[in-house]
């Protein structure tokens, strides 16, 4: 047994000898090294290149013309708080916010039975006075005739002297009698003219042609104007004429020499940011707000627009010289160096699900710092500086 154990333990030396094993794992590095390789190749094809993206936006070629920007708010020149001299109980209201009113229209009544009852007393003093003048001018009539019979009987002797004084005298006080009624009649005018004033100051009527901005009393309120008497109101609307709107804009007084009246401007409102309104200077206030080193300068609108209102918040360009009508239009602009030349053709590359999608452009002017193009829409992300190799439909991501 000891010996079949040692047989096992001989060394056959006729045997051939075996291959190396390190020959035997060669060719398995070598394909692992190529698939790698492949590996490797085929994600670094398909991997997404980092670079820059900037959006298309608009630009307005007035850009270019712009020499200074402020900031204002939309103020009417020609604003009212419309109350009345009388004081009373509000009794009847016509307007509301929002409503367009012609001068001289009645917006509001207060109570007037009590003017109203003076006004016709005042109108029944007149027709007093009238019927006082028409007797007078009887009287005078009738004394005019008796005169006149007294001279041809004094002629005739056949009344004294005395009886013809007497006659005479009779004419002379109708005669001043007349004088007296016509007085009373201007007297009782004037109180009628009087009560009439006092009757139409109960009516509060609109002293331009606007719309009425805020409605500050009710009916029923009682309106004491030159009053600050508790639970009372003042003005019982406010209202503006739109047609006189204008922009207040502070401009710093270091800046004050490229404002002249005149001048041709651009207004953009923050309400409708899509919108360009021209503009023109036309006037500037003539002090310096200490505490601001700044000046006041209004700008009128050349265009208007019933979407204008009061209190907007605007934003104002004052132009070296006024914009062409064919410029007035915004345009779509992307940074300069978004557009590339690719063989002999301007092209930018914008972004689209992770894929970079080569746009042929044409250029156009330029505004500011942006250049126009065409071919892209405002909003589309496009590439800063493509590199050489970035091919329309690579893989990218933004940085």
């Amino acid at each position: 047994m000891a010996n079949e154990d040692l047989t096992r333990l001989r060394i056959d030396r006729d045997a051939a000898p075996a291959a190396p094993r390190r020959r035997r794992y060669r060719w398995w590095w070598l394909a692992a090294l190529a698939a790698a390789a492949a590996v490797f190749w085929t994600v670094s094809r398909n991997a997404a290149l980092p670079v820059d993206v900037s959006a298309v936006s608009q630009a307005y070629p007035s850009q270019a013309y712009t020499l200074l920007n402020a900031t204002g708010y939309v103020v009417a020149q020609r604003k009212a708080a419309v109350a009345s001299k009388a004081t009373g109980r509000l009794e009847w209201l016509n307007v509301r916010e929002g409503s367009q009113v012609r001068a001289g229209e009645v917006l509001a009544r207060l109570e007037s039975s009590d003017v109203t009852a003076q006004m016709k007393q005042a109108a029944a003093g007149v027709d007093v006075a009238r019927a006082n003048l028409e007797q007078g001018e009887a009287e005078l009539k009738d004394a005019g005739r008796a005169l006149e019979r007294s001279r041809e009987l004094l002629a005739k002797k056949f009344v004294s002297p005395a009886a013809h004084d007497a006659v005479v005298a009779r004419h002379d006080k109708a005669k001043a009698a007349i004088s007296g009624f016509k007085a009373s009649i201007a007297v009782a005018q004037a109180n009628l003219r009087a009560a009439q004033v006092a009757v139409e100051q109960t009516l509060i009527r609109a002293p331009f042609d606007g719309v009425v901005l805020t409605k500050n009393a009710n009916v029923g309120d009682v309106i004491t104007p030159f009053s600050s008497a508790l639970g009372s109101q003042a003005a019982v609307v406010t209202m503006a004429d739109m047609s006189t709107l204008e922009v207040e804009a502070d401009v710093s007084e270091a800046n004050l020499a490229k404002v002249s009246v005149g001048q041709h401007s651009e207004i953009q409102l923050d309400a409708l940011p899509g919108e360009r309104f021209r503009g023109m200077v036309h006037r500037t206030v003539p002090t310096v707000d200490r505490a601001k080193a700044t000046v006041l300068v209004k700008i009128r609108f050349v265009d208007t627009d019933p979407r204008i209102l009061p209190e907007m918040s605007a934003k104002v360009a004052f132009l070296g010289k006024e914009v062409p009508e064919a410029e007035r239009a915004a345009r779509t602009v992307v940074q300069p160096a978004a557009v590339v030349e690719r063989d002999g053709t301007s092209v930018l590359f914008t972004v689209k699900d992770g894929r970079a999608q080569q746009v042929v452009v044409k250029k156009g002017m330029v505004i500011g710092e942006l250049l126009e193009v065409s071919g892209v829409a405002a909003g589309d992300r496009v590439i800063l500086r493509p590199p050489e190799k970035l091919r329309d439909g690579a893989a990218v991501t933004a940085k």
